[in-house]
């Protein structure tokens, strides 16, 4: 393995940890309906833990409003139960066929916690970036000491990944932002 190759793997481990704390943050309910919101719903269909995705469409005719219908009817109670044990604080109208659910608006305490879950969120994302750069200065360290790479290749490579792993936390920092600015605004 060259430093290259760690600089690369370093590299991507990053850019998963950003993909995760995308999806983490694309969960957290604004006050308009998204039907991200219901991702991390499962289901009990049948015995088996199913993503609400795989058993429904699901659309938003307005602003303010979810519309969940599934594919088969016979799941509609379930949906209904797995929608209300989840942390989101919605409530699921069951007409017979399909099931709407109302996205409140966010009192001002609530947008005041939203930003700590996403603080929370940033901050595992950096954690992971930063665990990402420890094993690749580890590994980069490792080839100096086995003298596959020289002193001054050692260091640039250590400088390289230092910018790179800058440029992944700024790049969380302004999800952060983005976010925090999207729950706050009424």
């Amino acid at each position: 393995m060259q430093a290259t190759d760690v600089i690369k793997h370093s590299e991507e481990q990053m850019k998963k940890a950003i993909a995760s704390t995308q999806k983490e943050l694309q969960g957290i309910r604004t006050g308009r309906a998204n039907p991200a919101l219901l991702d991390r719903v499962v289901v009990d269909y049948y015995g088996a833990p199913t993503s609400l995705k795989q058993l429904a469409n699901i659309s938003t005719p307005d602003g303010k409003c979810l519309v969940v219908q599934p594919y088969d009817k016979g799941v509609l109670k379930d949906i209904e139960i797995a929608i209300n044990k989840s942390d989101l604080g919605l409530t699921p109208n069951n007409d017979g066929s399909v099931i709407r659910i109302v996205v409140p608006a966010l009192t001002e305490e609530r947008r005041k916690e939203l930003v700590k879950v996403i603080k929370k969120f940033a901050e595992d994302g950096k954690v992971a970036i930063r665990n990402a750069r420890r094993d690749g200065l580890e590994a980069i360290k490792k080839l100096e000491k086995d003298k596959q790479v020289s002193e001054d290749d050692s260091r640039k490579q250590q400088d390289s990944l230092q910018k790179i792993t800058d440029k992944h936390t700024k790049e969380i920092d302004d999800l952060t932002a983005q976010k925090e600015k999207e729950v706050m605004s009424v």
